[in-house]
């Protein structure tokens, strides 16, 4: 939800989510930035031409070196 809008806007719907998973709300989330969507995880898919690819925690995807070179700009 956080594609083409201003970075206060990103933080508020982002800190609006983690709120909602804190208070126990199932949350499915499609982003296109995947460092926001992964540190905000329990679990995290990664999809390719309609299939997943990789799945894992939040956490250990951001760590996985393939995520981080295709999604995060290998930092």
């Amino acid at each position: 939800p956080s594609l083409g809008l201003a970075p206060i806007a990103v933080k508020q719907i982002f800190q609006t989510l983690r709120e909602l998973a804190r208070n126990g709300m199932t949350i499915f989330l499609v982003e296109q930035n995947a460092h926001h969507a992964l540190k905000l995880s329990d679990r995290g898919y990664v999809m390719v031409n309609g299939q997943i690819r990789l799945s894992g925690s939040g956490e250990a995807l951001l760590k996985d070196p393939e995520v981080r070179k295709a999604y995060l700009g290998g930092v």
